[in-house]
């Protein structure tokens, strides 16, 4: 009971939760669970590295192809609870931070952008650079850095002289920290984590493309963003149509005036509980008009 409770709230947090606490949440779960198999397969004597290698993204083409979904699922693993920690921290910051000046649809198709430009130029680099040839047969990404350097960067060229408090350290701008972290992965393109690091610079420059481009009216994340709501579109249950009334004497037909008002209502109605549940940034364009619209009748 106690655990059923516990998922429950869990649940209920994550659907009344914002796009940053419902990326947090998956976060929080993936790595539960791949740890909790991980201990089941240690106590049995078992292998823990062969499963959780098709959910990391490979370097090698040949086992990308074959392997194609962890383009998107390794952006959610992570290798421990400090990696984990250090990363949903700076989503944490930076996503709210995120949201003060963009949608929340805007943070959700970025941070899987980011995931993504970074894990193509990760592939890209090791199988370009002779410097890695004698590791991409084996090497392998995770972790959301590189999504979260996306938020991080394109906040910073949205809102460059931003002040950021840092502990021991004081106010500094925005396009500073921006600059230092894409410095800092320039620098140790050759380290042990190199993969990591040559991942956070796509993952940058996709913060850099967003924020531009949406300055300039283009918004590269629109494509990701009507794959997830085709993806996970709420089902409408199915309604009878109700029966035509004709009135004699003169008076109209007023069947399908009484259905179109219907179906307005019920629009209205589904635009005012997703206001509610995840506030006037989650709401579309189209849904802020049909709300304006009807604030006037």
């Amino acid at each position: 009971m106690a655990a059923n409770g516990f998922i429950t709230d869990w649940k209920e947090k994550f659907r009344r939760g914002d796009v940053v606490t419902r990326l947090l949440y998956i976060n929080v779960a993936v790595f539960l669970a791949v740890t909790l198999v991980n201990i089941g397969l240690v106590l049995f004597k078992h292998d823990t590295g062969a499963w959780v290698r098709y959910l990391e993204l490979p370097a090698w083409p040949e086992t990308f192809l074959r392997q194609p979904w962890t383009i998107l699922s390794y952006m959610f693993m992570h290798v421990g609870l400090f990696h984990l920690l250090f990363n949903m921290l700076w989503l944490y910051w930076f996503g709210r931070l995120f949201l003060n000046f963009f949608s929340a649809k805007h943070l959700r198709g970025l941070y899987l952008l980011g995931g993504i430009l970074g894990g193509l130029l990760y592939m890209l680099a090791y199988n370009v650079f002779p410097y890695f040839e004698d590791t991409v047969y084996g090497a392998r990404l995770l972790g959301a850095s590189a999504s979260v350097l996306a938020i991080v960067v394109a906040t910073g060229v949205r809102e460059p002289d931003y002040p950021v408090q840092f502990m021991f350290i004081g106010t500094v701008r925005l396009k500073y920290v921006a600059l230092f972290m894409v410095l800092l992965d320039l620098l140790f393109m050759t380290s042990e984590n190199a993969g990591g690091h040559i991942a956070h610079l796509g993952g940058a420059l996709a913060g850099w493309w967003f924020a531009a481009g949406l300055s300039a009216g283009h918004d590269v994340t629109k494509w990701i963003n009507s794959a997830l709501d085709f993806l996970f579109a709420e089902k409408k249950p199915f309604r009878k149509r109700p029966k035509m009334t004709v009135h004699y004497g003169g008076k109209q037909q007023d069947y399908d005036f009484n259905a179109r008002k219907k179906q307005r209502n019920d629009e209205i109605d589904r635009i005012l509980d997703k206001l509610r549940k995840s506030g006037y940034g989650s709401l579309t364009e189209e849904e802020k008009k049909a709300l304006f619209d009807a604030s006037k009748r």
